[in-house]
């Protein structure tokens, strides 16, 4: 959540009068993610506070911004805990500040947990496969804009940057995942809208008798219409893997996935290429922040995230033929 476009405490205070969400108290710039300008912001309305999240999209047009926010109201609508979008006078969820497309959510209540256990993994499991259920009627759809598409436009533009070693692995890779992409049983994985960005840090938890309960899921703005099982995977390589060496945690995995599995069960075509997607996970993210660290743009706060992390994933993946004691289980 870097801050590329300043917005002033009299703008916001503006706009979020005009949506009729109470007189501003307070404003920060969040420095959290590189992709779009955010501010956390809080009012008072009745004399009640009220906290929210105003973004600002750097990348996102206009035209695109409507997939995102609808989904989060169909989602929200259907008893999902996302943020809710709020609408102006004319019904619109998509706001123009500065000449950009932004948004104000709901900010949600807790903290994110990026050390998870075994609970923490349950809860997200179950929660992604009431998600994916709750979006099949979803009405609008939008490819996954960081698919396989864009890997293969960007592979390119990365490959000056990188060493021999490097270039050997993301080619070889890219190559792969365009075979597994011409598979049939590919083709008729279970597919809908997917968030695409489930890391831990999207997630929040609340306290409740000294136990975890998730409060909310965030960050829906590189959802799309693609495989539910690509959903799993990005997962699986925040939430089941050791953080410092990239390695496959079998606790975390298997509490994920019998927890998925309890409230949509996976299909035998999933079990068998679910290592594939984890492999297509761990190169979307490497390529991702090659392309973001080695052509940044400029934002005040900005933080870049390591490219190294899911280097690392990928070559474990990439060396995991069937390491997945997990999924026998699920029978």
């Amino acid at each position: 959540m870097a801050v590329y476009t300043e917005v002033s405490f009299s703008e916001a205070s503006a706009l979020l009068q005009q949506l009729d969400l109470g007189e501003l108290t307070s404003m920060q710039g969040c420095a959290g993610g590189i992709e779009n300008t955010n501010y956390f912001v809080s009012t008072r309305k009745n004399g009640q506070r009220h906290d929210y999240v105003l973004t600002l999209f750097e990348r996102l047009t206009f035209e695109q911004l409507p997939f995102y926010l609808q989904l989060m109201k169909h989602l929200a609508l259907r008893d999902i805990a996302v943020p809710e979008p709020h609408a102006n006078a004319q019904g619109e969820l998509v706001l123009n500040v500065k000449g950009k497309p932004a948004a104000v959510v709901d900010k949600l209540r807790g903290a994110s947990e990026l050390k998870p256990g075994p609970l923490h993994c349950t809860q997200i499991g179950a929660m992604l496969a009431n998600m994916h259920l709750a979006g099949r009627d979803f009405a609008m759809s939008q490819p996954n804009l960081r698919g396989l598409s864009w890997w293969n436009a960007t592979v390119p533009e990365v490959l000056p940057y990188l060493t021999n070693s490097q270039t050997a692995l993301i080619t070889q890779e890219l190559a792969y995942q365009n075979r597994v992409a011409t598979l049939p049983d590919y083709a008729a994985l279970p597919r809908g809208p997917i968030h695409a960005d489930l890391f831990c840090n999207n997630v929040m938890f609340e306290t409740v008798a000294g136990q975890p309960v998730l409060s909310g899921v965030f960050d829906f703005y590189f959802a799309g219409v693609d495989a539910w099982l690509f959903d799993l995977a990005v997962c699986m390589n925040d939430w089941c893997i050791d953080q410092a060496s990239g390695t496959h945690h079998a606790a975390n995995a298997h509490h994920f996935l019998a927890a998925y599995n309890a409230v949509r069960p996976l299909q035998a075509t999933e079990k068998e290429l679910l290592p594939a997607l984890l492999r297509a996970g761990a190169l979307r993210f490497w390529l991702s922040r090659l392309w973001d660290f080695y052509q940044p743009r400029q934002a005040s706060m900005l933080q870049a995230h390591d490219p190294s992390h899911f280097e690392r994933i990928l070559r474990h993946r990439a060396c995991q033929v069937r390491d997945y004691p997990s999924l026998e289980a699920l029978t």
